[in-house]
């Protein structure tokens, strides 16, 4: 009963975050139109159907809509979308395109005072970060890591010539990388530095490139699969991987690469159960599409990731700026899809959205309002890309306008904004089908525990915790 509650209130907490983006959004563009003396037909938070609604004093149909893909504010001088919308009245005076402009302006602009506040709110109340360290674990003899110079024990220290302070910044830098091939700087057990190139392999199921290193860490077994070799053996969710054939596991990829290599042997098995010793056998079974062994399992990190407060928390502009920095790496990153292997498919939708929202409402609600920080900040900057049903759609209508002297015919603007409006319902579900195709693949993730110490921290230590 309690872990319903509790998923229920997590599931009110992504609601209200998601909506007051989008609220303060369209807060903006209403705000600003009621200023100017515009007509206003309608405020709707989503699309499609209403869930319920109501008419203010002034004649505006306030509404939520059960499709949770963002919202609009119903505006008959500003040139809308029907597919999107609705019908819009007709008889309206004309407005000035500086108008339109400051119209289209208003909504991210809000986005963006309420990005900058929350993260005030962040810097001021401290932030719950990860106690994670970058050292290596197991690397694979003569594989081309260990050829590139890369040891067990190594600090990696950054990727490109990006610090890095964990293994997600790792794995970002390595996905996001104009190159199939990163230069890393390792600072070695004794407190030698180096630098080494390693090749950058490709994940097919997150369709992202990602570097062959990994943590040094016991991994966990998250999920047994029905039928398979490791519930035959008696492998349960939970249980820590201490040895495989008599080999010392330091690391998943380490593990991989000994089940692979023993398809249809048996071998010996030992995990910590319950701080208990457990030893079993189990026969990989022969994948016959991939000629690997595999026991049917999904490997995760041994402990729970524990945070500890750092106070005060990174500056506004600190949060800012480096969400903007993170945008204009990952557009970079998808214009040139040969070499980042980067595109569409891996836009981020609502239900990753949703997820990655209640993942840090598990943590602590500062480390959602730090993720609200880089939402906000992507909604903007989205907003105003020049096309049309977007912001920035309305914002260089107004600009050929105030150039050419002339108006854009309504006919062919609402023709633009029509086939706009397609595509971009078009993009949305195939967001959406990425989203929810890839479930799985974060659900492991999901799912994992965490908890946040007492402890403060000015700032993180110069060291990583739990170095070898």
């Amino acid at each position: 009963m309690a872990s319903i509650v509790a998923g229920l209130v997590i599931a009110l907490g992504v609601a209200v975050l998601f909506g007051l983006a989008i609220f303060v959004h369209e807060y903006g563009h209403y705000r600003m139109a009621r200023w100017l003396g515009l007509r206003i037909e309608g405020f709707s938070i989503g699309f499609g159907p209403r869930v319920f609604s109501w008419t203010d004093r002034h004649g505006v149909l306030w509404a939520l809509r059960w499709i949770p893909l963002g919202g609009f504010v119903k505006l008959p001088q500003m040139i809308t979308s029907e597919a999107l919308e609705g019908p819009a009245g007709t008889n309206v005076p004309a407005i000035s395109p500086q108008a339109k402009i400051a119209v289209a302006l208003a909504g991210p602009t809000m986005n963006g005072v309420l990005a900058f506040a929350l993260a005030s709110v962040v810097w001021w109340v401290g932030l719950p970060v990860a106690l994670n360290h970058t050292v290596v674990g197991y690397i694979k003899p003569g594989s081309p890591e260990e050829l590139a110079g890369v040891r067990e024990g190594d600090r990696i220290l950054s990727v490109q010539g990006k610090a890095v302070s964990s293994w997600e910044d790792i794995q970002v830098e390595a996905a996001l990388a104009l190159t199939n091939v990163l230069t890393l700087s390792l600072e070695r057990t004794h407190g030698a530095k180096a630098i080494v190139t390693v090749p950058t392999d490709y994940q097919a199921d997150l369709k992202l490139k990602y570097l062959r290193i990994g943590p040094r860490d016991h991994p966990a077994i998250r999920q047994v699969n029905p039928g398979s070799p490791a519930e035959a053996a008696g492998i349960r969710e939970g249980d820590l991987l201490v040895s495989f054939d008599g080999v010392q596991v330091v690391g998943q990829r380490q593990l991989v690469d000994l089940i692979q290599a023993r398809a249809g042997k048996e071998a010996e098995l030992e995990v910590t159960r319950s701080g208990q010793a457990v030893r079993m056998r189990v026969t990989p079974r022969l994948d016959p599409e991939a000629k690997v062994g595999r026991i049917g399992v999904l490997l995760g990190p041994a402990a729970e990731p524990v945070y500890t407060v750092q106070r005060p928390g990174p500056t506004p502009w600190k949060q800012v700026s480096g969400t903007v920095q993170r945008i204009g790496q990952f557009f970079q990153a998808m214009v040139h899809p040969k070499a980042s292997r980067v595109g569409v498919e891996n836009l981020n939708g609502p239900v990753r959205i949703f997820g990655m929202l209640a993942s840090e409402l598990k943590v602590d609600l500062r480390r959602a309002l730090a993720l609200m920080v880089v939402l906000n900040i992507n909604l903007a900057l989205l907003n105003l890309l020049p096309l049309p049903v977007l912001d920035g759609g309305h914002i260089l209508f107004s600009l050929v306008e105030i150039v050419t002297f002339r108006r854009i015919p309504p006919r062919l603007q609402e023709l633009v904004t029509l086939a706009s409006g397609a595509l971009l319902l078009s993009l949305m579900a195939f967001v959406m089908f990425n989203d929810i195709r890839g479930i799985a693949t974060f659900r492991g993730r999901a799912a994992r525990g965490a908890s946040v110490t007492n402890a403060t921290q000015t700032h993180l230590p110069a060291k990583p915790q739990g170095s070898p």
